[in-house]
């Protein structure tokens, strides 16, 4: 039963009741009559607003008129809800138009914005680079050096200042090709302080030979080296003594790496096994049985964690060095050659194998693909070494040169022809990557941009298999096949 006013006899939106009548109103209808006579409309009794009592029901339908009821009324009743419904479709599709249009430009700003951030960051990029290059060199550089209508404190404070790059480039590359003149001849006469050689005792003179060399990150006063002796060898170079010495290997320690935060040290020989030892316990602690022939190459993952491995077999393997677990083993079955060494990039998402022939392969360790090769060399790949900063790769082969590698452009940007008949046996960046150093026939230290020759020391009597700079390049230590292990003060 519907509810319907008393004074309109159609069903109120709002509907009260009257205490005085007890009559059903329409509230609107209901305060103008009062608010003009003060009454009751049905009995004209006394009533204010306050009297009315407000009726709570489920909001009503209006019943529809009469002439709505014929056929033609319904018609014109759906003809103007299909109007409407069409007219709202319209606006709503104006609205979804305007906001593609302010999408879309929204996306255009922020590609641009992308661009212009992506150019600056190269800029700023290449300014530190530049401002690494010249910080040591304006450190050195001699007073005299500096016209004397400049004060000599306002140098230091201008390269503190990376910004200042961007407005001085001219005089960055004015500084930059002196520097290289006075650095090479600087270098050559005064870098060399002292040099220190150890007793040939490490390693058995039976079968001699230090095969691989590397130095604890945390403490470079401690030498991890490798012989052909079978033997693994820790060494405290300010104590001047053997720290421990590691039986196991059935054949040569070819690849060892100290690492950085534990007293743990890794071998790898061509017994086909990986050895993780403890320093302190003297014992080996886990044995890594990734390959089916020998290892060639052994590096060590950012984490800590984990071992990438190279082999004769033509595989490459990562490996849990706490369980001892191969995780992956993976080989390019297109390729069908063995695998002469393998090293991590320093933000451990790539890695690079050398091969026996001639190539130098780039894999992606998450996807477990090859991305990309660099030919090149005319022999097996001996050596590979990234730089800190991840953007250059120097590889060293039986070809007697030394080929340089940018990682960002994918292509080779500098060829170093060494001597006839040299023997590239080791390759390593210092930290800061200002330095190359190479091992071989003899050790040769390059300076990193401009690529040219600063060091050449000849003291090892036999083929230098190793070379490892100490903390901020303070030093440089080499072992070879002479047995000895020398240190040179920078």
């Amino acid at each position: 039963m519907s509810l319907v006013c008393a004074i309109s006899n159609e069903v109120p939106e709002h509907p009260c009741v009257s205490p005085v009548s007890n009559q059903v109103f329409e509230r609107r209808l209901i305060e103008k009559y009062i608010a003009e006579n003060g009454t009751d409309p049905m009995n004209g009794q006394p009533l204010s607003e306050e009297q009315l009592v407000d009726i709570k029901v489920s909001h009503p339908i209006r019943p529809k008129a009469p002439s709505a009821t014929s056929i033609p009324a319904i018609l014109k009743s759906l003809q103007d809800e299909w109007d409407a419904v069409m007219l709202h479709s319209f606006t709503l599709r104006q609205q979804l138009q305007t906001t593609r249009q302010e999408l879309s430009h929204a996306l255009y700003q922020h590609d641009a914005a992308c661009r212009v951030i992506a150019r600056l960051t190269k800029e700023v990029t290449a300014a530190r680079e530049a401002l690494a290059t010249l910080k040591p060199q304006a450190g050195l550089v001699a007073p005299q050096a500096v016209p004397a209508s400049q004060p000599a404190a306002a140098l230091p404070n201008f390269f503190s200042n990376p910004e200042m790059c961007f407005s001085t480039a001219f005089f960055f590359l004015q500084l930059q090709d002196k520097a290289t003149i006075l650095t090479t001849e600087r270098k050559k006469h005064k870098l060399i302080r002292r040099l220190q050689q150890f007793p040939q005792g490490l390693h058995s003179a039976s079968v001699p030979g230090i095969l691989a060399l590397d130095l604890c990150p945390s403490d470079t006063n401690k030498v991890l080296t490798g012989g052909a002796d079978k033997n693994v060898v820790v060494f405290d170079k300010n104590e001047e003594q053997i720290v421990a010495t590691l039986k196991g290997h059935t054949k040569k320690v070819t690849s060892v790496i100290y690492h950085p935060s534990q007293s743990v040290v890794f071998s790898a020989s061509p017994d086909t096994t990986i050895r993780v030892w403890s320093v302190t316990g003297g014992n080996c602690v886990q044995v890594v049985r990734a390959h089916e022939a020998g290892v060639t190459g052994l590096s060590l993952h950012a984490t800590g964690d984990y071992l990438l491995s190279s082999s004769e077999d033509q595989y490459w393997a990562f490996s849990d060095i706490q369980t001892g677990r191969v995780l992956t083993k993976v080989t390019d079955e297109s390729a069908g050659c063995a695998l002469t060494c393998a090293q991590f990039h320093p933000d451990g998402l790539i890695f690079g194998t050398g091969t026996a022939d001639s190539q130098i392969k780039i894999w992606d360790l998450k996807e477990r693909t090859n991305v990309a090769n660099f030919p090149g060399h005319s022999g097996p790949v001996t050596s590979i070494a990234f730089s800190e900063n991840g953007y250059y790769l120097a590889t060293g082969a039986q070809d007697s040169s030394l080929k340089l590698w940018d990682l960002r452009k994918l292509k080779n940007f500098k060829t170093i022809t060494l001597d006839n008949n040299y023997e590239v046996k080791s390759l390593v960046f210092d930290q800061s990557g200002t330095y190359l150093a190479v091992g071989g026939s003899d050790i040769r230290v390059y300076i990193c941009k401009q690529w040219s020759e600063v060091l050449n020391f000849t003291d090892h009597t036999g083929l230098v298999t190793g070379v490892a700079f100490g903390e901020n390049a303070q030093f440089l230590t080499s072992a070879g096949m002479d047995r000895s292990l020398k240190f040179y003060s920078l």
